[in-house]
């Protein structure tokens, strides 16, 4: 059948192809064996979108190929690479490229007899539109030619320049088949700056209980998708008015009404102060752990308010972080996630008297998760916990009273303490390459001149002029022949 084309509307698939070069020839060996080939999903989605939006910066990651091609055929086709057999009843293969890349290739398709998680039967088709209306989404059912030209089947060109999520068909049968596809929906909505349409927002409500069927794994992937994105916050809300946060995270939702001191709140009660603080750290922090911890670090107040009678809330960063691990186990983070989580909820309040500490503890708490093998320069590399945390604290105070009174002491003396810690670590690298010992060796008595022949040796360390212990002691040696008829 004739294809329809969003009025030829094309894709640049040279930046697509400049990054995955194996993809093209993927495509064209399927074509020139008399197959249809496609680039689907995600890929084509955002290409399409970067250039209806005038955006730059559009970088493929994962590409989807899609073929009218049985598995047997593809295995023909591609003799001589190697292939990784992931679901062949299911059409899909993967094929390695001779860089190492790993690249899916599935044959077309339709699924029935879903359970609310999977399709419980797969027929592998040759028509691109049959495997088009099985998927979620008009925006995710584009598919592209080698040459970039765009082919939509189901109205999701239009749907990206109106910024609509609309499901393709009936959006009850949709969320049926998958109730992944609940959170999915708002994910976008929030990725593409966009709007649910009537029908689609209903049917989330109508189905919000069937997230219960769906791993824990899954709505981790989906909850820090859309953490990652750059309106979390009103993915937040959109969740809440859906029906989806009390299944994924109650104690967040059990923040609503619990007061805070007017004095430093004026925002209000617990949940509104996280909410403010989430949509500022949308604005400057992208790693969606530090916005899980930011989501939670309050969460224990409820907790510490009930067993302080009312009074206050101390406390509240322990309790908090007993739950976040809880709640960590519960989405099943990996223990290096978990670990940061819960850090930064149980540091959040503590950072705060940073500036007060003394020496010692301030470099105790900021060593915490170091890496000894990054430069001292690169701060969130070398530092990455305690980065985490200012970052943390900066959205947290931005959303109560304090402003920047609360975390400006904190980057002022971070930045002196960083200076300090450079220092200790240029003199113990100095001290590795020449030391008192190795000039007392040398024949320099003990003395004023000893020390004065230490300090320049280590001056030329720090200006990068000796870089090994055998340049060292080679200086040291013209230094100390220079003075030798000075000494005589």
């Amino acid at each position: 059948m004739k294809r329809q084309t969003s009025n030829e509307l094309r894709i640049d698939t040279k930046k697509i192809f400049e990054r995955h070069p194996f993809a093209r020839e993927i495509l064209e060996k399927l074509t020139q064996a008399g197959h249809e080939a496609v680039l689907i999903g995600g890929t084509v989605r955002d290409a399409v979108h970067t250039q209806l939006s005038g955006q730059t910066g559009f970088e493929p990651e994962e590409i989807d190929v899609a073929t009218s091609a049985l598995p047997d055929e593809i295995r023909r086709v591609f003799q001589g690479h190697r292939l990784i057999e992931v679901g062949a009843a299911f059409g899909v293969l993967k094929i390695i490229s001779p860089q190492g890349e790993q690249y899916e290739i599935a044959t077309f398709r339709t699924e029935g007899e879903y359970d609310g998680r999977w399709p419980g039967h797969v027929e592998l088709v040759r028509d691109l539109e049959q495997d088009v209306r099985r998927r979620d989404f008009t925006i995710n059912g584009l598919a592209a030619r080698a040459n970039g030209q765009v082919i939509d089947l189901v109205g999701g060109v239009r749907d990206l320049q109106s910024r609509i999520i609309r499901t393709i068909g009936d959006p009850h049968e949709r969320f049926r088949e998958d109730y992944l596809r609940l959170l999915r929906a708002i994910r976008f909505t929030c990725a593409l700056d966009a709007e649910l349409t009537a029908e689609t927002s209903a049917a989330i409500r109508a189905h919000h209980e069937g997230l219960l069927l769906i791993s824990a794994e899954r709505v981790q992937g989906e909850l820090l998708a859309l953490l990652r994105t750059r309106r979390s916050a009103r993915g937040l809300e959109l969740l809440d008015e859906h029906g989806l946060l009390d299944l994924i995270l109650p104690e967040l939702v059990a923040c609503k009404g619990v007061p805070q001191p007017e004095k430093y709140h004026p925002e209000g009660d617990v949940y509104t102060h996280t909410l403010l603080a989430l949509r500022i750290a949308d604005r400057f922090i992208r790693n969606p752990l530090v916005k899980l911890a930011l989501l939670l670090h309050d969460i224990g107040k409820r907790r510490a308010l009930e067993i302080n009678h009312g009074e206050n809330a101390a406390g509240h960063d322990i309790i908090g972080a007993d739950m976040t691990r809880e709640i960590c186990r519960r989405l099943r983070l990996s223990n290096d996630e978990l670990r940061l989580v819960e850090y930064l909820v149980r540091e959040h309040q503590r950072i705060g008297h940073f500036p007060e500490m003394g020496r010692g503890k301030q470099v105790k708490f900021m060593r915490q998760g170091e890496d000894p093998a990054q430069e001292m320069e690169n701060f969130p590399a070398r530092f990455p916990y305690f980065a985490k945390l200012i970052q943390l604290m900066i959205a947290d105070c931005q959303a109560s009273a304090m402003k920047s009174k609360g975390w400006y002491p904190v980057i002022q003396t971070t930045n002196e303490l960083l200076i300090h810690l450079k220092e200790l670590a240029e003199q113990a690298q100095a001290r590795e390459l020449i030391n008192g010992h190795d000039l007392l060796r040398l024949g320099v008595p003990k003395g004023p001149e000893l020390g004065a022949f230490l300090e320049e040796l280590h001056e030329r360390i720090f200006a990068g002029e000796i870089r090994s212990r055998r340049e060292a002691l080679a200086q040291a040696e013209r230094l100390i022949a220079k003075t030798k008829p000075n000494r005589t």
